[in-house]
């Protein structure tokens, strides 16, 4: 099969290294791809979100899957676009239609969805700016913290946990003054809920269903879970506390409703379903839906991963999902992520990278980077992935700590202290 890889981050990378040790992948392309994912397919300048441009390269090419890494282009409905074109509808593209991308486009929307189930989620209320003094009020009666969510995409920064009630109302009136642009037209804010933060993965033609290597990541840029919201500093796969009896009220409470409201809707949905749950006192919560993988969770989730990815990625088009069984790496792995200082405000690119080869048991998955003379350069914030496997989350995490050390570029920073919560 001839595969075209959307996207250009950590993410990508993991998949474009998974998707090349399948004997059933013949060519992959990456677009646009990084300095990593140049090792195993070919990068192509294309803008994942440019469908036309998109389209034209999969048929000039002989493209038979198009996996999507991001979720802009899911939300924008790339979909959609192929299955609207007869010359395109012969092409497997992963990920769901517009409608299912909502879960991850629009908080309420997934808030919403919920509901139709009572899948447990926190209690919520959302506000528009004509709705501003409502929400100031709403605020008012809250005990906090208070959590504040842009409605749309924000690249993973748009959760505000305000911690008095003052400053939940300036940031309300921050998001919904355009703080997170077109993002945070709407707003939902919702009771915060204290417990621990896990990652559910599944993958489904809309009916079937397998679960993949459940994970937790580390959205804030200082040790100790403190600092602004990243778009992660590090995974652990699998966490410890997550435990058959906690995975089985998941399935039952969540994962299965899902598909329920999915069928109910008739949700075109061939693709990657990220629950972000929290368990408070034992009892899973939904935080949010994500409509493809996460990142970096992907970088611990794909090489836990034995199965064939080509082969399970086929079968969400031919019906065989159900007959495959999944097969896992046993021991723990972690990745601890390299970011530019400064990330994830203002930071400088350009800055070269030494010491890569050096690294050892540890795979490396770029993200911010890129070639340059024969060099390689940050090209992002998050800048570059290692991850490493033991025997228990400090092994593994030990592992990549030393490694992190090797790399060197300036500005470096990551945090060292990756499952200190476990």
């Amino acid at each position: 099969m001839n595969i075209l890889l959307l996207g250009s981050g950590g993410r990508e990378h993991a998949f474009a290294w998974k998707l090349t040790q399948s004997s059933l992948c013949e060519t992959l392309f990456i677009a646009p791809g990084n300095a990593g994912t140049s090792q195993h397919g070919k990068n192509v300048q294309l803008n994942p979100n440019d469908f036309e441009a998109v389209s034209t390269f999969c048929l000039s090419n002989k493209i038979d899957m198009v996996v999507v890494g991001p979720e802009e282009p899911l939300v924008r409905g790339i979909i959609d676009y192929f299955k609207d074109d007869e010359n395109l509808r012969h092409i497997k593209v992963v990920g769901p239609s517009m409608e299912g991308a909502k879960l991850e486009g629009s908080k309420a929307y997934g808030k919403v969805f919920m509901a139709a189930q009572n899948i447990p989620t926190a209690a919520y209320q959302e506000f528009t700016p004509t709705s501003l003094n409502e929400g100031l009020e709403f605020i008012s009666q809250q005990t906090p913290p208070v959590v504040l969510k842009a409605d749309g995409l924000a690249a993973g920064k748009g959760v505000v946990i305000a911690q008095s009630l003052e400053e939940a109302k300036e940031e309300l009136k921050a998001m919904l003054g355009g703080k997170f642009g077109a993002a945070s037209e709407r707003v939902v804010i919702e009771q915060f809920l204290s417990g621990i933060e896990f990652s559910v993965f599944v993958l489904t033609d809309g009916t079937d269903y397998k679960i993949l290597p459940v994970a937790k990541d580390y959205k804030k840029i200082g040790e100790g879970d403190t600092g602004l919201n990243t778009g992660g500093m590090g995974a652990i796969s699998p966490p410890p506390f997550v435990d058959d009896v906690m995975m089985q009220k998941v399935v039952e409470r969540v994962v299965e409703p899902t598909l329920i409201e999915i069928q109910n809707r008739k949700i075109d949905y061939k693709g990657f379903i990220f629950i972000g749950l929290i368990s408070v006192e034992n009892e899973p919560y939904v935080i949010e839906y994500n409509c493809r993988m996460g990142d970096p969770e992907t970088e611990v989730v794909l090489p836990r991963l034995k199965t064939d990815l080509v082969e399970l990625l086929n079968a969400l088009f031919d019906g065989s999902l159900k007959n495959i069984n999944i097969e896992l790496e046993a021991k723990t792995a972690a990745t601890v992520m390299l970011v530019s200082g400064g990330y994830p405000e203002k930071y400088e690119k350009g800055k070269i990278m030494s010491n890569i080869g050096e690294v050892e048991n540890s795979l490396i998955f770029h993200a911010g980077t890129k070639g340059a003379d024969g060099q390689v350069v940050t090209n992002g914030g998050r800048v570059m992935a290692l991850t490493s496997f033991g025997n228990n989350f400090q092994e593994a995490v030990q592992q990549s700590l030393e490694n992190a050390e090797k790399v060197e570029f300036e500005g470096k920073y990551y945090r060292k202290d990756i499952g200190f919560d476990l």
